[in-house]
Protein backbone atom coordinates (compact mmCIF):
# COMPACT_ATOMS: atom_id res chain seq x y z
CA UNK A 1 0.00 0.00 0.00
CA UNK A 2 1.34 3.57 -0.79
CA UNK A 3 1.72 6.10 1.89
CA UNK A 4 -0.69 8.25 0.73
CA UNK A 5 -3.28 6.13 -0.54
CA UNK A 6 -6.49 7.12 0.11
CA UNK A 7 -5.84 10.80 0.40
CA UNK A 8 -7.38 12.85 -2.38
CA UNK A 9 -6.10 16.32 -3.23
CA UNK A 10 -7.78 18.81 -5.30
CA UNK A 11 -4.77 20.93 -7.57
CA UNK A 12 -5.67 23.98 -8.58
CA UNK A 13 -2.52 25.19 -8.72
CA UNK A 14 -0.72 26.45 -11.72
CA UNK A 15 2.78 27.02 -12.82
CA UNK A 16 5.99 25.38 -10.81
CA UNK A 17 5.16 26.73 -7.17
CA UNK A 18 2.20 24.52 -6.27
CA UNK A 19 2.38 21.98 -8.80
CA UNK A 20 6.11 20.63 -7.52
CA UNK A 21 4.70 20.55 -4.42
CA UNK A 22 1.35 18.20 -5.66
CA UNK A 23 3.68 15.96 -7.52
CA UNK A 24 5.36 15.01 -4.31
CA UNK A 25 2.22 13.83 -2.58
CA UNK A 26 1.14 12.15 -6.00
CA UNK A 27 4.64 10.35 -5.73
CA UNK A 28 3.72 9.02 -2.40
CA UNK A 29 0.19 8.19 -3.88
CA UNK A 30 -1.99 10.17 -3.50
CA UNK A 31 -4.76 10.84 -5.91
CA UNK A 32 -4.26 14.55 -7.04
CA UNK A 33 -6.75 15.78 -9.40
CA UNK A 34 -5.28 18.35 -11.60
CA UNK A 35 -7.91 21.30 -12.28
CA UNK A 36 -6.97 22.88 -15.70
CA UNK A 37 -8.20 25.80 -18.06
CA UNK A 38 -9.21 24.29 -21.47
CA UNK A 39 -5.71 26.15 -22.59
CA UNK A 40 -3.62 24.10 -20.48
CA UNK A 41 -1.28 24.56 -17.36
CA UNK A 42 2.07 26.40 -18.52
CA UNK A 43 4.38 23.61 -18.01
CA UNK A 44 2.54 22.28 -20.72
CA UNK A 45 3.99 24.32 -23.66
CA UNK A 46 7.58 24.38 -21.39
CA UNK A 47 9.46 22.22 -23.43
CA UNK A 48 9.75 20.46 -27.26
CA UNK A 49 6.78 18.27 -27.76
CA UNK A 50 7.42 14.93 -29.15
CA UNK A 51 4.03 13.30 -29.77
CA UNK A 52 1.40 15.04 -28.24
CA UNK A 53 0.45 18.82 -27.93
CA UNK A 54 0.91 20.23 -24.69
CA UNK A 55 2.91 17.31 -22.90
CA UNK A 56 6.30 19.29 -22.87
CA UNK A 57 9.36 18.37 -20.60
CA UNK A 58 8.59 19.94 -17.48
CA UNK A 59 5.12 18.98 -17.45
CA UNK A 60 5.90 15.78 -17.75
CA UNK A 61 8.21 15.97 -14.33
CA UNK A 62 5.77 18.20 -12.69
CA UNK A 63 2.47 16.96 -12.96
CA UNK A 64 3.39 13.11 -13.10
CA UNK A 65 0.67 11.12 -11.30
CA UNK A 66 -1.79 13.58 -11.40
CA UNK A 67 -5.35 13.77 -12.75
CA UNK A 68 -6.20 16.07 -15.29
CA UNK A 69 -9.60 17.45 -15.69
CA UNK A 70 -10.32 20.31 -17.88
CA UNK A 71 -13.19 22.75 -16.12
CA UNK A 72 -14.36 26.22 -16.85
CA UNK A 73 -14.84 27.51 -13.10
CA UNK A 74 -17.00 30.42 -14.88
CA UNK A 75 -19.06 28.03 -16.24
CA UNK A 76 -21.94 26.75 -13.66
CA UNK A 77 -22.07 23.57 -14.61
CA UNK A 78 -18.10 23.19 -14.44
CA UNK A 79 -18.58 24.93 -11.29
CA UNK A 80 -20.19 22.17 -9.91
CA UNK A 81 -18.08 19.54 -11.48
CA UNK A 82 -15.53 21.13 -9.06
CA UNK A 83 -17.88 21.20 -6.13
CA UNK A 84 -18.51 17.63 -6.11
CA UNK A 85 -14.92 17.13 -6.15
CA UNK A 86 -14.55 18.68 -3.19
CA UNK A 87 -17.13 16.69 -1.26
CA UNK A 88 -15.00 13.67 -1.57
CA UNK A 89 -11.95 15.40 -1.11
CA UNK A 90 -9.26 15.98 2.08
CA UNK A 91 -7.09 18.64 0.63
CA UNK A 92 -8.03 21.52 -1.77
CA UNK A 93 -5.18 23.56 -2.96
CA UNK A 94 -4.92 26.59 -5.10
CA UNK A 95 -2.68 29.90 -6.41
CA UNK A 96 -5.53 31.74 -7.25
CA UNK A 97 -5.23 35.62 -5.48
CA UNK A 98 -7.54 35.45 -2.39
CA UNK A 99 -10.53 38.08 -4.22
CA UNK A 100 -10.31 36.01 -7.58
CA UNK A 101 -11.15 32.74 -6.09
CA UNK A 102 -13.80 34.32 -3.83
CA UNK A 103 -15.42 35.55 -6.82
CA UNK A 104 -15.34 31.96 -8.46
CA UNK A 105 -17.30 31.08 -4.79
CA UNK A 106 -14.49 28.73 -3.69
CA UNK A 107 -13.01 30.95 -0.80
CA UNK A 108 -12.06 28.90 2.66
CA UNK A 109 -15.84 29.38 3.67
CA UNK A 110 -17.06 28.36 0.68
CA UNK A 111 -15.15 25.34 0.70
CA UNK A 112 -15.57 24.36 4.34
CA UNK A 113 -19.20 24.84 3.73
CA UNK A 114 -19.24 21.82 0.98
CA UNK A 115 -16.82 20.02 2.97
CA UNK A 116 -16.47 20.75 6.91
CA UNK A 117 -13.22 19.41 7.87
CA UNK A 118 -11.03 20.19 3.98
CA UNK A 119 -7.67 21.13 4.44
CA UNK A 120 -7.56 24.18 2.19
CA UNK A 121 -4.14 25.60 0.92
CA UNK A 122 -4.07 29.00 -0.19
CA UNK A 123 0.14 28.92 -2.00
CA UNK A 124 0.26 32.91 -2.54
CA UNK A 125 2.99 35.34 -3.60
CA UNK A 126 2.55 36.89 -0.42
CA UNK A 127 0.79 36.81 3.08
CA UNK A 128 -2.48 37.78 2.77
CA UNK A 129 -2.15 40.22 6.32
CA UNK A 130 0.07 42.83 4.33
CA UNK A 131 0.25 45.17 1.79
CA UNK A 132 1.58 43.14 -0.74
CA UNK A 133 -1.69 40.44 -0.18
CA UNK A 134 -2.90 41.29 -3.58
CA UNK A 135 0.02 41.48 -5.63
CA UNK A 136 0.98 38.92 -8.49
CA UNK A 137 3.88 36.97 -8.19
CA UNK A 138 6.66 34.48 -10.07
CA UNK A 139 10.14 33.56 -9.29
CA UNK A 140 11.96 36.52 -10.48
CA UNK A 141 9.96 38.34 -8.32
CA UNK A 142 10.59 36.87 -5.61
CA UNK A 143 14.25 36.66 -6.20
CA UNK A 144 14.27 40.21 -6.59
CA UNK A 145 12.30 40.83 -3.53
CA UNK A 146 14.86 38.65 -1.22
CA UNK A 147 17.97 39.98 -2.31
CA UNK A 148 18.76 36.62 -4.58
CA UNK A 149 19.60 39.07 -7.35
CA UNK A 150 21.96 40.55 -5.40
CA UNK A 151 24.30 37.87 -4.52
CA UNK A 152 25.91 37.33 -7.86
CA UNK A 153 27.10 40.69 -8.41
CA UNK A 154 28.47 40.40 -4.43
CA UNK A 155 30.62 37.71 -5.89
CA UNK A 156 31.95 38.71 -8.94
CA UNK A 157 31.86 42.53 -8.69
CA UNK A 158 29.26 42.66 -11.76
CA UNK A 159 27.07 45.46 -10.56
CA UNK A 160 23.81 43.78 -12.22
CA UNK A 161 21.76 42.37 -10.53
CA UNK A 162 20.92 38.95 -11.67
CA UNK A 163 18.72 35.67 -10.98
CA UNK A 164 19.78 32.34 -10.29
CA UNK A 165 19.22 30.25 -13.36
CA UNK A 166 16.79 28.04 -11.68
CA UNK A 167 13.27 28.50 -10.50
CA UNK A 168 14.65 28.02 -7.33
CA UNK A 169 11.70 30.05 -5.75
CA UNK A 170 9.16 28.46 -7.44
CA UNK A 171 10.50 24.83 -6.08
CA UNK A 172 11.71 25.96 -2.23
CA UNK A 173 8.08 27.02 -2.40
CA UNK A 174 6.47 23.79 -3.01
CA UNK A 175 9.34 21.95 -0.48
CA UNK A 176 7.77 24.24 1.90
CA UNK A 177 4.31 23.65 0.47
CA UNK A 178 4.51 19.96 0.61
CA UNK A 179 6.04 19.81 3.84
CA UNK A 180 2.71 21.99 5.09
CA UNK A 181 0.33 19.80 3.10
CA UNK A 182 1.32 16.63 5.12
CA UNK A 183 1.39 18.82 8.57
CA UNK A 184 -2.12 19.44 8.01
CA UNK A 185 -2.77 15.86 6.89
CA UNK A 186 -1.47 14.59 10.21
CA UNK A 187 -3.32 17.33 12.23
CA UNK A 188 -6.57 15.53 10.33
CA UNK A 189 -5.67 12.69 10.58
CA UNK A 190 -5.24 12.85 14.45
CA UNK A 191 -8.41 15.28 15.74
CA UNK A 192 -10.22 15.08 12.63
CA UNK A 193 -10.33 18.64 12.06
CA UNK A 194 -8.98 20.54 8.40
CA UNK A 195 -7.83 23.90 8.23
CA UNK A 196 -6.83 26.67 6.52
CA UNK A 197 -3.28 27.16 5.42
CA UNK A 198 -1.23 29.30 3.54
CA UNK A 199 1.82 29.13 2.10
CA UNK A 200 3.43 32.88 0.93
CA UNK A 201 6.14 32.60 -1.50
CA UNK A 202 8.33 35.73 -0.09
CA UNK A 203 8.34 34.25 3.41
CA UNK A 204 9.42 30.90 2.22
CA UNK A 205 12.06 32.51 -0.11
CA UNK A 206 13.19 34.77 2.68
CA UNK A 207 13.69 32.19 5.46
CA UNK A 208 15.49 29.63 3.16
CA UNK A 209 18.08 33.03 1.84
CA UNK A 210 18.53 34.32 4.90
CA UNK A 211 19.16 31.14 6.74
CA UNK A 212 22.77 31.41 6.48
CA UNK A 213 22.79 34.88 4.78
CA UNK A 214 21.07 36.92 7.40
CA UNK A 215 24.59 36.47 9.73
CA UNK A 216 25.29 39.69 11.58
CA UNK A 217 22.11 40.71 11.02
CA UNK A 218 20.44 38.49 13.81
CA UNK A 219 21.69 40.89 16.22
CA UNK A 220 19.86 44.34 16.85
CA UNK A 221 21.84 46.62 16.18
CA UNK A 222 23.12 44.47 13.59
CA UNK A 223 27.20 43.38 14.23
CA UNK A 224 27.76 43.53 10.65
CA UNK A 225 26.55 43.18 7.20
CA UNK A 226 24.44 40.46 6.01
CA UNK A 227 26.14 37.70 3.77
CA UNK A 228 27.64 34.06 4.50
CA UNK A 229 31.79 35.05 3.24
CA UNK A 230 32.45 31.76 2.51
CA UNK A 231 29.14 31.40 -0.12
CA UNK A 232 30.39 34.99 -1.47
CA UNK A 233 33.76 34.85 -1.58
CA UNK A 234 34.94 35.23 -5.20
CA UNK A 235 37.65 32.70 -5.32
CA UNK A 236 35.65 29.69 -3.78
CA UNK A 237 34.81 28.45 -6.87
CA UNK A 238 36.16 25.80 -8.96
CA UNK A 239 39.51 24.96 -9.37
CA UNK A 240 40.80 24.45 -12.92
CA UNK A 241 42.77 21.53 -13.92
CA UNK A 242 45.07 20.14 -16.99
CA UNK A 243 41.78 19.06 -18.76
CA UNK A 244 38.75 20.61 -16.77
CA UNK A 245 37.73 21.82 -13.23
CA UNK A 246 36.65 19.80 -9.95
CA UNK A 247 35.33 21.35 -6.64
CA UNK A 248 37.66 20.88 -3.36
CA UNK A 249 36.05 21.35 -0.63
CA UNK A 250 38.96 22.12 2.47
CA UNK A 251 36.32 22.84 5.10
CA UNK A 252 38.51 22.23 8.30
CA UNK A 253 42.05 23.44 9.26
CA UNK A 254 43.28 20.21 9.20
CA UNK A 255 42.14 19.71 5.89
CA UNK A 256 43.67 22.75 4.58
CA UNK A 257 47.15 21.97 5.79
CA UNK A 258 46.90 18.63 4.22
CA UNK A 259 45.51 19.89 0.98
CA UNK A 260 48.55 21.81 0.38
CA UNK A 261 51.11 19.11 1.81
CA UNK A 262 48.56 17.37 -1.25
CA UNK A 263 49.66 20.32 -3.69
CA UNK A 264 53.45 20.34 -2.59
CA UNK A 265 53.05 23.82 -1.61
CA UNK A 266 53.58 23.29 2.07
CA UNK A 267 55.83 26.51 2.20
CA UNK A 268 52.46 28.42 1.05
CA UNK A 269 51.15 27.97 4.74
CA UNK A 270 54.49 29.03 6.27
CA UNK A 271 54.16 32.33 5.30
CA UNK A 272 52.31 34.78 7.54
CA UNK A 273 48.90 35.26 7.86
CA UNK A 274 48.72 31.82 6.83
CA UNK A 275 50.69 30.50 9.53
CA UNK A 276 48.02 29.60 11.95
CA UNK A 277 44.50 28.25 12.04
CA UNK A 278 42.69 31.78 12.66
CA UNK A 279 45.09 33.46 9.83
CA UNK A 280 44.11 31.18 7.48
CA UNK A 281 40.44 31.02 8.50
CA UNK A 282 40.54 35.02 8.30
CA UNK A 283 42.51 34.99 4.86
CA UNK A 284 40.42 32.14 2.83
CA UNK A 285 40.48 34.24 -0.48
CA UNK A 286 44.24 34.18 -0.78
CA UNK A 287 44.29 30.70 0.03
CA UNK A 288 41.69 29.68 -2.73
CA UNK A 289 43.46 32.03 -5.31
CA UNK A 290 46.52 29.62 -4.43
CA UNK A 291 44.84 26.27 -4.83
CA UNK A 292 43.37 27.71 -7.82
CA UNK A 293 47.28 28.29 -8.99
CA UNK A 294 48.12 24.71 -8.22
CA UNK A 295 45.43 22.66 -9.42
CA UNK A 296 46.37 22.70 -12.85
CA UNK A 297 49.44 20.52 -12.59
CA UNK A 298 47.34 17.32 -12.83
CA UNK A 299 44.30 16.55 -14.73
CA UNK A 300 40.88 15.79 -12.49
CA UNK A 301 41.14 12.30 -12.51
CA UNK A 302 44.68 12.20 -11.37
CA UNK A 303 43.16 14.85 -8.52
CA UNK A 304 40.09 12.57 -7.90
CA UNK A 305 42.13 9.97 -7.11
CA UNK A 306 45.03 11.71 -4.91
CA UNK A 307 42.19 13.47 -2.94
CA UNK A 308 39.37 10.65 -2.04
CA UNK A 309 41.93 8.45 -1.42
CA UNK A 310 42.41 11.18 1.32
CA UNK A 311 38.87 11.68 2.16
CA UNK A 312 38.56 15.33 0.83
CA UNK A 313 35.31 15.99 -0.52
CA UNK A 314 36.15 16.71 -3.61
CA UNK A 315 33.41 16.57 -7.33
CA UNK A 316 34.11 16.92 -11.17
CA UNK A 317 32.49 19.95 -12.35
CA UNK A 318 29.91 18.12 -14.96
CA UNK A 319 27.45 19.92 -18.17
CA UNK A 320 23.92 20.08 -17.23
CA UNK A 321 23.64 18.04 -20.07
CA UNK A 322 26.24 15.49 -18.47
CA UNK A 323 24.09 14.94 -15.44
CA UNK A 324 21.67 12.10 -17.04
CA UNK A 325 25.50 10.36 -17.42
CA UNK A 326 26.78 10.30 -13.84
CA UNK A 327 27.90 6.85 -12.73
CA UNK A 328 26.53 7.01 -9.18
CA UNK A 329 22.80 8.34 -10.12
CA UNK A 330 23.20 5.28 -13.21
CA UNK A 331 23.91 2.81 -10.87
CA UNK A 332 21.10 3.77 -8.24
CA UNK A 333 18.61 3.90 -10.87
CA UNK A 334 17.87 7.34 -10.33
CA UNK A 335 17.05 7.83 -13.71
CA UNK A 336 14.40 5.10 -15.20
CA UNK A 337 13.53 4.65 -19.25
CA UNK A 338 9.79 3.97 -19.10
CA UNK A 339 7.20 3.60 -21.90
CA UNK A 340 4.36 6.63 -21.48
CA UNK A 341 1.24 5.72 -22.79
CA UNK A 342 1.30 8.17 -25.39
CA UNK A 343 4.83 10.23 -25.46
CA UNK A 344 7.15 6.66 -25.93
CA UNK A 345 10.43 6.35 -23.91
CA UNK A 346 10.82 9.15 -21.61
CA UNK A 347 13.44 9.45 -19.27
CA UNK A 348 11.77 9.83 -15.60
CA UNK A 349 13.61 10.72 -12.25
CA UNK A 350 13.21 8.67 -8.99
CA UNK A 351 11.45 10.21 -6.06
CA UNK A 352 15.01 11.27 -4.22
CA UNK A 353 13.67 9.94 -0.61
CA UNK A 354 13.23 6.23 -0.05
CA UNK A 355 10.85 5.03 2.14
CA UNK A 356 11.27 1.12 3.77
CA UNK A 357 7.20 0.71 3.87
CA UNK A 358 7.25 1.53 0.09
CA UNK A 359 10.57 0.66 -1.33
CA UNK A 360 9.61 -0.31 -4.70
CA UNK A 361 6.85 2.68 -5.65
CA UNK A 362 6.17 3.26 -8.58
CA UNK A 363 5.43 6.50 -10.12
CA UNK A 364 2.73 7.47 -12.48
CA UNK A 365 2.91 9.19 -15.98
CA UNK A 366 2.21 13.18 -16.79
CA UNK A 367 -1.24 13.14 -18.10
CA UNK A 368 -2.22 14.12 -21.42
CA UNK A 369 -4.89 17.44 -21.17
CA UNK A 370 -7.70 16.88 -19.99
CA UNK A 371 -7.53 12.94 -19.98
CA UNK A 372 -9.56 12.04 -17.02
CA UNK A 373 -12.08 14.72 -17.35
CA UNK A 374 -15.34 12.28 -18.27
CA UNK A 375 -13.84 10.01 -15.86
CA UNK A 376 -14.11 12.18 -12.98
CA UNK A 377 -17.06 14.11 -14.21
CA UNK A 378 -18.85 10.37 -13.99
CA UNK A 379 -17.68 10.25 -10.38
CA UNK A 380 -18.96 12.54 -9.40
CA UNK A 381 -22.34 12.42 -11.29
CA UNK A 382 -22.48 8.67 -9.45
CA UNK A 383 -21.89 10.39 -6.09
CA UNK A 384 -24.80 12.88 -6.50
Amino acid sequence: MKMLEGIRIVDLTTVIFGPYATQMLADMGADVIKIESPTGDTPRYMGAFKNTPYMGGTHMTVNRGKRSVVLDLKNPDDADVLKGLLETADVFVHNVRAKAIGRLGFGYEDVKAIKSDIIYAHFAGFSQDGPWADWPAYDDVIQAATGTTSLLPKVDGNPAPRYLPSLIADKVSGLYGAQALLAALVHKLRTGEGQHVEVPMLDCFTNFMLTEHIQDQVFEPPLGPPGYPRQLDPKRQPFPTADGHIVIVPYTDAKIVRLFELLDDSAFLANEPFNTPMGRFQNMTQIYGRIGEMTPAKTSAEWIAVLTENDFPVMPVADLADVIHNEHLKATGFFQMLDHPTEGTIRQMTPPVRYSADPRRKIGFAPTLGQHTDEIKREVKGKC
